[in-house]
């Protein structure tokens, strides 16, 4: 039988609620817990929704000590390190998550990106269907199959393989070498200089690879692909850049300890989470939204 796992990239929506969420809401010390309130608002509406059976949650911890910064220290250099308050409320959001049953997985060396692609390919390998809940770009690399999708929760959109090829103009699968010739600001990854998304795309539209395209001079020369005289040598003069762009790019589906976890979803009883967030001063709000939660108890 073929099932569903889904893969949730909790700091998308735990950093979403911490900016976009009124400073409002405080446990008895008097500590800002908005961001714990938004994830739990999001938590429970997706388990209500969806009712997983199989499903991990990743978290991103590795900020300036990841393996990409070996490769490339200025990788993420413009994001700041979290503030006091948004440390302390990514604690108690994998607290919830761990008091919900989830796996919940994190490294000081590997993304939740990285995370995701290992439990994504075990997945994938048993023939089961992946659910990325995130919007982040990065994670459309693991759309093998027809029936894999992210899902923008939030925005309650689902991209799949035909979506995502034409938004961006190339396959899941060409991701890496797309951003490793227009490079990715979000990330501080650098492009190829003269080389923007819509020349990007054409090109690995008609030779699928930046590796083909090195091997292909006179195939780029003829393509017909404006400036292909000045792009075959651009190519050229940043080749180990691309190189390295692709590493910081690649998802790594090896990481060593994510295999370890059962992705097996045992739903706890109501009490348990009600407890958990009256440590925070909000389980009695959500206690009429836990009390909806009818297909568990």
């Amino acid at each position: 039988m073929t099932e569903t796992v889904y893969l949730i990239d909790a700091s998308i929506y735990i950093f979403r609620a911490y900016y976009g969420i009124p400073d409002e809401w405080h446990d008895s010390n008097g500590n800002s817990v908005n961001a714990l309130f938004g994830y739990t608002q999001f938590l429970l509406k997706f388990l209500t929704s969806s009712q997983p059976q199989y499903l991990a949650v990743a978290y991103d911890e590795s900020l300036g000590s990841c393996f990409r910064n070996d490769i490339y220290p200025a990788y993420k250099k413009s994001r700041n390190l979290p503030d006091e308050s948004l440390s302390y409320q990514l604690t108690a959001c994998k607290g919830l998550t761990e008091i919900f049953g989830i796996s919940s997985l994190a490294s000081d060396r590997y993304e939740a990106d990285d995370i995701i692609a290992t439990l994504a390919g075990r997945a994938q390998r048993d023939g089961h269907n992946i659910v990325v809940v995130s919007k982040d770009k990065d994670l459309g690399q693991l759309l093998l199959k027809e029936s894999d999708y992210l899902w923008d929760f939030a925005g309650d959109r689902k991209i799949d393989r035909d979506m995502f090829h034409g938004h961006f103009g190339v396959w899941p699968e060409q991701l890496e070498d797309y951003l490793a010739l227009v490079g990715d600001s979000v990330d501080d990854i650098p492009g190829v200089p003269g080389i923007g998304k819509k020349t990007a795309s054409s090109l690995l539209e008609k030779f699928s690879s930046i590796d083909r395209l090195l091997h292909n001079a006179d195939g780029v020369a003829e393509s017909g692909v404006r400036g292909a005289a000045m792009i075959i040598n651009k190519l050229e003069d940043y080749r180990d850049q691309m190189e390295m762009a692709k590493q910081l790019v690649r998802l790594d589906q090896n990481v060593p300890f994510a295999n370890d976890h059962s992705l097996l979803w045992c739903p706890p009883s109501m009490g348990v989470v009600r407890d958990y967030l009256d440590e925070f001063g909000l389980g009695q709000y959500f206690q009429r939204q836990l009390d909806k939660s009818n297909w568990w108890k």
